[in-house]
């Protein structure tokens, strides 16, 4: 039995459309979206290295 909701993380290298096109394609649709900074040590100091972005997926009906 699968879930019927489940994260997506855009890819580093992938766009929001893509990410979301990749959910249709495993049969979920967007339902929710959470954004985190992500942080790199540098000299002892925290800094942002970009977003990191997540659909969630609720599974679609057949």
């Amino acid at each position: 039995m699968s879930k019927n909701t489940v994260w997506f993380e855009v890819g580093e290298n992938e766009t929001i459309k893509e990410c979301l096109d990749r959910m249709k394609a495993a049969g979920y649709a967007a339902v929710g979206r959470r954004e985190e900074p992500l942080f790199e040590e540098v000299n002892g100091e925290p800094v942002p290295v970009r977003q990191i972005v997540k659909f969630k997926g609720s599974k679609l009906e057949n």
